[in-house]
């Protein structure tokens, strides 16, 4: 009864992923799938992004996340699985932290 709920994402993508166009490539891809949350740089060199949809729409974006922008140059990607909130209305980058 509960397969199609909403799950959230959580994930670090580790690598060469900042000034190559990341948060853009996964507002991009987000705003296609429908999914909900937020990209932001840290200031450890990674981009965090939280997102909330259902798990196989968020396994596509995770898929895309592990290959990035074409000058990106993803390492790992450290995933989190969570329960969805229902708190975001759309997809947007936040400030770097």
């Amino acid at each position: 009864m509960m397969e199609h709920a909403p799950l959230r994402l959580h994930a670090v993508v580790h690598g060469r992923v900042q000034a190559v166009g990341f948060r853009a490539f996964v507002i991009d891809i987000a705003s296609r799938l429908g999914i909900k949350g937020w990209v932001r740089n840290r200031w450890d060199g990674t981009v965090e992004v939280v997102a909330e949809a259902e798990r196989p729409v968020l396994e596509q974006l995770l898929s895309y996340l592990k290959v990035g922008p074409r000058m990106a140059s993803v390492d790992k990607v450290d995933v989190d699985w969570q329960e969805a909130t229902g708190e975001f209305f759309g997809f947007y980058s936040r400030q770097t932290v």
